[in-house]
């Protein structure tokens, strides 16, 4: 009975991570003349990997989508459980609250990346908004510099995703004991005491799924970066995603591309068993200590 099942998930996923080892031991590309099959007539070994270690370019994109996960999953994080605080108790207009402050959730990421395109431009609503507050001509060219054009980035993503951030950590704030809240409060611990002794020792594993699955997704960042900037000024903005993408379709060094992703994945499977790792400690802690 399981059969069909085990067939289906060999072709979605061991074959292609097959051809993707198979690919990258090559110098095979789409304009060799030959189909991926006889990938094998320009064997190079080890080669790519080689290369990999040597390629500039790449490891400053690497560092680029190092910078953008660093700095937008913890102001997403910190966003997300303030308003997740704010929405557990009850006030008037709280589900059109709910809608407004996941719509951004919703739209597509390319859609997003195009609205921030249009905002930052030199004469869009920020530098207009910016204008009429300081009573200044302020005329700031954000996505033709390095700098902000990458704030112009984070401040996109970070809008989009925090909704995100801010449904899990509403989920673990919401599972926490009603009674034991009562109880504390009967006891006399305001909110701070009831958060610090409380919540926030019973969200741990949800602070590791959210922060983990926001991690990841930072790392994969492509549609908002592409439609904003396309990896530029020159590549001050070009993250791994983007440069793995110009590859592909623009240099088409498919054997080169594989290479690169099969480390990117090892990477991020590698990243993935760290946070379980912090889960399963944080759930053996949890039942340790029930109280």
């Amino acid at each position: 009975m399981t059969i069909p099942a085990q067939l289906l998930l060999v072709f979605i996923v061991t074959f292609p991570a097959l051809m993707l080892i198979y690919l990258s031991l090559t110098w095979w590309g789409p304009l060799d003349g030959t189909t991926w099959i006889y990938a094998f007539e320009s064997l190079n070994w080890f080669d790519n990997y080689v290369e990999i270690f040597q390629d500039g370019r790449l490891w400053g994109s690497v560092g680029r989508t190092f910078l953008i996960m660093a700095v937008v999953v913890p102001i997403e994080f910190l966003l997300g459980l303030g308003l997740a605080i704010l929405f557990v108790d009850r006030f008037h207009g709280k589900r059109i609250f709910y809608v407004i402050l996941l719509m951004p959730m919703m739209i597509v990421p390319s859609v997003a990346g195009y609205m921030f395109f249009m905002l930052f431009q030199s004469n869009g609503p920020i530098n207009q908004i910016i204008s009429g507050i300081s009573g200044l001509d302020f005329d700031v060219v954000w996505l033709g510099h390095p700098i902000r054009s990458m704030i112009a980035i984070m401040v996109a993503d970070i809008w989009q995703w925090t909704p995100l951030m801010f449904l899990i950590l509403l989920a673990g704030i919401i599972s926490v004991p009603e009674d034991q809240l009562k109880a504390a409060t009967l006891l006399g611990a305001n909110w701070f005491h009831k958060f610090w002794r409380i919540v926030l020792p019973r969200m741990k594993i949800v602070m590791v799924i959210a922060l983990v699955i926001r991690s990841v997704e930072a790392f994969k960042l492509f549609d908002i970066m592409w439609i904003m900037t396309k990896g530029g000024p020159g590549f001050s903005t070009e993250t791994i995603s983007v440069y793995i993408y110009k590859l592909t379709f623009f240099d088409l060094e498919w054997a080169y591309v594989s290479t690169a992703g099969l480390v990117i994945m090892i990477f991020l499977s590698l990243f993935a068993v760290v946070g379980l790792i912090a889960m399963g400690r944080a759930k053996r802690k949890r039942l340790a200590n029930p109280g």
